[in-house]
């Protein structure tokens, strides 16, 4: 275990410094194909139904898992021989985010709003290309006892990224308009290539060269081996519950938290300032928090500790909703929910890095991060239902309860000391 001095200075290795970098290019386009892209659509007087159909453009981020493996194993011509299998993909993929940015903006979405509705999707299936890869490399290059501060600088970077291409994406087009707005994010993305370039090809477990075994042999060990390989580990079936399942309060308190500010009868600005402004300055401090316990704790024991912190946001939730209407209550559970979460977040985001082999980084993680996301999507949305029948502060009591499995899986891993819980 490293001394906590030794885990803060970590945060200053360029390689960590790096993936903030890398994580806020990530963050950049997800925002530009939802909400902002939403609240474009609908100053160009595009109706609701037309809006909400636009958030199936997103569906590739789910998707990822399906064409990770050709990022696993294709070779990209010249350029991964000049730049290797990682920065060949990741240049690729960033040139192409930046592509797709620029041409969604140039679109008229009140004349051509099927040109429009293509480049978004072509934008998020970039935008997933690009975290598939920087996941991947972001595993690949740093050591177990660095994967907690590297995930949540990653982290960092990817919230202050959406920040950019939310708030300053409609500041942008308010004096400028939507092409220059789209235009100047875009831009941005020269940051994260210039890191692709300046950073080098991680060492990663050598496998046979294109072109040494048959088609039928190069489809398996894409497609199959790396779903065999993980099916093959002891309690697998259980870490898969367990991963599904941890992040299932948070998953529901996030779901109904926007509608409860409004029953609770917050102003917009109110909103923006105390859960955006000051819930992302929690959360930089939660994520860097969280890093430094997994060096310091090891994987498993910080999952728990911030496991249970993360209840206390869900509490924080409860007392706000019997409390009334309270600017200075609602900026304290801010803090408690935000700065938990992220912690906890910090944590989860090591533990599944740890999970992946090598051989296989792209494509594991991606089915990972792809089961987490479809079963919060699940998960949360009986969350209404909920909220309709038992009352606000009965609802984020409920969702205390509700973090309860994922605690007790992980208790169960811990004893028998799972793969992926490196220093229990």
């Amino acid at each position: 275990m490293r001394s906590w001095s030794a885990s803060i200075w970590l945060y200053l290795d360029r390689r960590i410094l790096a993936l903030f970098v890398l994580g806020f290019a990530s963050g950049l386009p997800l925002l530009l194909v939802y909400s902002t892209l939403s609240f474009w659509l609908r100053q160009e007087n595009v109706s609701l139904t037309e809006i909400g159909w636009f958030s199936l453009a997103g569906t590739a981020y789910g998707l990822k898992f399906v064409w990770a493996p050709l990022v696993d194993h294709i070779r990209i011509p010249v350029l991964t021989a000049c730049l290797g299998q990682r920065r060949s993909w990741l240049l690729c993929a960033q040139v192409a985010v930046a592509a797709t940015i620029l041409a969604l903006g140039a679109t008229n979405p009140g004349e051509t709003l099927t040109l429009t509705a293509f480049w978004a999707v072509a934008l998020a299936f970039a935008s997933a290309t690009q975290d598939i890869v920087v996941d991947a490399l972001r595993i690949e290059m740093l050591d177990d006892e660095e994967q907690g501060s590297g995930a949540a600088n990653f982290v960092n970077g990817y919230r202050v990224g959406t920040l950019a291409a939310g708030a300053g994406a409609l500041i942008l087009a308010d004096v400028y308009g939507w092409f220059w707005a789209y235009a100047a994010i875009a831009t941005l993305m020269i940051l994260g290539m210039a890191v692709t370039l300046l950073l080098p090809e991680p060492k990663s477990l050598e496998g046979p060269e294109p072109g040494h075994e048959d088609w039928r042999g190069r489809l398996q060990n894409a497609v199959v081996s790396p779903f065999r390989e993980f099916t093959r580990r002891e309690h697998w079936i259980i870490m898969l519950v367990f991963i599904a399942v941890y992040k299932y309060g948070d998953a529901l308190l996030g779901a109904m938290a926007n509608p409860f500010y409004a029953d609770m009868g917050f102003s917009g600005t109110e909103i923006a300032v105390i859960t955006k402004g000051w819930g992302l300055a929690m959360s930089l401090i939660g994520a860097i928090l969280g890093g430094i316990l997994v060096a310091r704790q090891g994987l498993l024991m910080a999952l728990f500790v911030t496991g249970v912190g993360q209840l206390t946001g869900n509490l924080a939730f409860a007392w706000l909703a019997s409390a009334g209407k309270s600017l200075s209550a609602l900026t304290f559970a801010i803090a408690v929910e935000n700065l938990t979460g992220a912690m906890a977040t910090a944590a989860f985001v090591a533990y599944l890095s740890s999970l992946c082999n090598v051989q296989f980084t792209a494509t594991q993680y991606a089915l990972l991060t792809s089961l987490t996301a479809q079963a919060r999507t699940v998960f949360a949305a009986g969350g209404g239902w909920l909220a309709d029948y038992l009352g606000w502060t009965l609802f984020f009591l409920t969702t205390i309860a509700a973090a309860a499995p994922g605690l007790v899986l992980l208790v169960w891993l811990m004893r028998r000391e799972a793969p992926g819980g490196n220093n229990l």
